[in-house]
């Protein structure tokens, strides 16, 4: 890891962080099932610190049947108690159950509008992701309307844990929403 790099404040020094930030963060996904692990991560996230979340990823991965949408929809009662004893994991209920009722939510817009991501996309200018320019991260808002527009669908739809912000968050993440500082490395790559 290259730390003479420009980055983006927030992911410090941590070798983690860093890794997300240079290989992940802001870059355009445009697969269902990568966009699904964010959602899942984004939920837990709600009140916790996002490093908190990347340092148990692999355990979501695990308890969350890779990420796979249509697996994680066909959840049980008994499921959620398995992973309410799965120390890997926030053992939040709320969040567990709402990672599975999202999922079958999820699955309902995928046969609406044929992907996760064209749903998202159809909520962006031109369907294109948004650039910001932003030179330090005291500019960059917590939300917008486009969040705002996002988060309040999602929620008629029956999504939880996806408030404005825990949206702008999701947007920023699958690089639909690009706010790497104009310093970062990562700007225009």
């Amino acid at each position: 890891m290259d730390l003479s790099l420009n980055r983006c404040g927030w992911c410090g020094t941590d070798p983690l962080y860093m890794e997300y930030h240079d290989n992940e963060w802001g870059k355009e996904v445009t697969d269902d099932r990568k966009m699904f692990e964010f959602l899942v991560l984004e939920g837990a996230q709600a009140g916790l610190s996002w490093i908190t979340i990347l340092r148990r990823r692999e355990n979501y991965r695990a308890a969350f049947a890779g990420f796979d949408v249509h697996k994680v929809a066909a959840f049980t009662a008994e499921d959620v108690e398995r992973l309410m004893q799965d120390s890997g994991i926030i053992r939040n209920r709320r969040k567990i159950e709402a990672t599975v009722s999202n999922a079958r939510l999820f699955i309902a817009i995928q046969k609406e509008f044929g992907s996760f991501c064209a749903y998202i996309k159809s909520f962006l200018p031109d369907n294109k992701p948004v650039i910001n320019h932003w030179n330090n991260l005291s500019e960059i808002p917590v939300s917008t309307p486009l969040s705002d527009a996002i988060s309040k669908d999602m929620k008629k739809r029956g999504f939880k844990f996806f408030g404005t912000t825990i949206c702008y968050a999701h947007l920023q993440a699958v690089g639909y929403v690009n706010d790497h500082l104009t310093d970062c490395h990562c700007r225009n790559r």
